[in-house]
């Protein structure tokens, strides 16, 4: 398991060299396949974020304690979305992206 964990870190940080500036995302997702952009926030803590995909994917914000999944912001079939997210609690949150039934091209970012 700490293999893969660090697999995909791995990848994160590879893709994460290639964004235009910090805090940005740009990436292609096959149907029904995911991204997740992850960065720990403390309670009562924001972060701004925008989105934006060529078809409707579904978006989620969550977090993990123990076996439970929190799902503070969950949203179906949106083509683009932003807001200003703040922590209940301190913990790592995973914004989340799933395509549908179609490819889609996603961009945004994700800061202060």
């Amino acid at each position: 398991m700490k293999r893969l964990a660090f697999l995909l870190c791995a990848s994160c940080l590879a893709a994460h060299a290639a964004d235009p500036k910090p805090g940005t995302f740009s990436t292609s997702l096959d149907p029904g396949k995911m991204h997740e952009e992850c960065a720990r926030v403390e309670k009562g803590e924001k972060r701004n974020y925008h989105w934006k995909a060529t078809s409707p994917v579904d978006f989620n914000i969550h977090r993990h304690e123990g076996n439970e999944v929190f799902y503070p912001v969950k949203r179906s079939a949106m083509r683009g979305d932003g807001g200003t997210f703040k922590a209940d609690v301190g913990a790592d949150y995973c914004w989340m992206w799933t395509a549908r039934d179609k490819a889609a091209k996603l961009e945004g970012g994700i800061g202060p």
